[in-house]
């Protein structure tokens, strides 16, 4: 059920007669401000017309991507100087690589997880928290779908969050399946001290037996992070909860996302070819930005709490 959902969703995207293709992406035809030059519609800049829309939105998406915990100095590992140790994400964030080194890729999600100790959600993460709330008093929604395994939303007060990657402070028994919250530190007693991103720093060659164990019901399985890895599938309940909201929206907001990870980098875009408002909130322009009716380019701590605070309209 979930897989032909998916795929019609996927298909409606596509055939929509609003696209037109340009090269590998996909772009809106409708009523953007033209570049005579170039030809190309251009995403409006415009904060006070984006703010005369969100005024009378009542189901809001927004999706976040690492950008937004960047700003809070949570690592990437994406890009031009995004390594741990000499490994990218990409290097270690999959099931081939925890098979053939699981004690390389524990001390990386050790890292990961060990320095969110001394992160803290930024000024966006809060707008988007604070808007929530106060949205839903006046009976309005807002909906988190984010890429980030970070827990930050939450940390801010975010309640309603659809997590598409996973979460970093939970785990998963490669043995019995079972599906658990951890914020141990450290995760086990054999990761203490480890984990260090300098490259020159030793791997620590943890025997299996003393990485994280499954503790339910004496499994002791091998756990691994219940995070999606590089070359595995989104969870198809996630990705059918996200689907219905991203299908009954009427306002999508993108916050710190490179559109570029797929399916994630069709949500947005499939949304706007709906018909449906679309304002990307970044540092720089991405393959999606011209599919888009609004781009407010810059810090997302900088332009998210204005364009989520308060209208006049809206009741004390």
């Amino acid at each position: 059920m979930v897989t032909v959902l998916r795929a019609r969703w996927f298909n409606t995207c596509l055939k929509s007669s609003s696209f037109v293709c340009k090269g590998d992406r996909l772009s809106l035809n409708t009523n953007y401000r033209m570049d005579k030059n170039t030809a190309k519609a251009r995403p409006l800049s415009d904060m006070a017309k984006f703010r005369e829309i969100f005024s009378k939105a009542k189901h809001i998406v927004v999706l976040t991507g690492a950008g937004v915990s960047a700003e809070s100095g949570v690592p990437t590992f994406r890009g031009a100087g995004g390594f741990w140790r000499k490994w990218q994400a990409q290097d270690l964030a999959t099931p081939e690589a925890f098979s053939s080194n699981p004690s390389l890729v524990w001390e990386f999600y050790h890292y990961r997880r060990e320095v969110m100790a001394s992160k803290s959600p930024n000024p966006a993460h809060t707008a988007i928290a604070d808007c929530e709330k106060r949205l839903k008093k006046q009976g309005r929604k807002l909906v988190v779908i984010t890429q980030n395994i970070d827990e930050l939303h939450k940390a801010a007060g975010s309640e309603n969050i659809i997590e598409l990657h996973g979460n970093l402070f939970t785990t998963r028994c490669t043995k019995c399946k079972d599906v658990s919250k951890n914020k141990d530190s450290p995760i086990c007693p054999a990761l203490t001290g480890k984990g260090e991103p300098n490259p020159n720093s030793p791997d620590a060659n943890i025997p299996v037996e003393q990485l994280p164990r499954c503790k339910k019901n004496g499994c002791n399985g091998l756990l691994r992070p219940h995070v999606v890895w590089f070359h595995e599938s989104l969870d198809p309940t996630v990705l059918l909860q996200a689907e219905l909201e991203l299908n009954t929206c009427d306002l999508c907001l993108v916050v710190g996302t490179s559109s570029v990870v797929y399916p994630a980098a069709m949500f947005a875009p499939q949304v706007a070819a709906r018909g449906v408002p679309v304002a990307e909130f970044n540092i720089e322009e991405t393959p999606a930005t011209h599919s888009f009716g609004f781009m407010f380019k810059g810090p997302a701590g900088q332009n998210v709490p204005i364009a989520l605070a308060p209208c006049e309209n809206e009741p004390k």
